[in-house]
C-alpha cells in the first residue's frame, strides 16, 4: 500500500515559487521509492475550488531525504501565484 497525504503550499501575496516539506516519512528511501505530487482542485481559505487549473502549475519533488521525506516545489506557469493551494502526494 502506498503512503499518501495532503500538504499546503503558500505563495503569500505573490511569488513565483512555493514549497512545502513533507517529513515524518521514516520508511522513505531516496532513489528507491517513487514520489508523485500534484496541486489539487480543492478550495483553500483564499482560493476557490478549481482555481489551480487556471495557474497550470509545475510540480517538482526535490530534495528527497532517506528516512525523513521530501520537499514539494510548485511554480505557476506564468507570472505570480497568490495565496494557498492544496498539494496531494503519494509514495511507494
Amino acid at each position: 500500500m502506498a503512503t499518501q497525504g495532503t500538504a499546503t503550499v503558500n505563495f503569500g501575496t505573490g511569488a513565483t515559487e512555493a514549497s512545502v516539506a513533507v517529513t515524518g516519512q521514516a520508511g522513505f528511501t531516496s532513489g528507491t521509492n517513487l514520489v508523485e505530487a500534484w496541486v489539487s482542485g480543492l478550495s483553500t481559505a483564499n482560493n476557490p475550488a478549481g482555481s489551480a487549473r487556471e495557474e497550470g502549475f509545475s510540480v517538482i519533488v526535490d530534495p528527497e531525504v532517506t528516512g525523513t521525506g521530501f520537499t514539494i516545489n510548485v511554480h505557476p506557469r506564468i507570472g505570480l501565484a497568490f495565496g494557498q493551494y492544496k498539494v496531494n502526494w503519494v509514495w511507494n
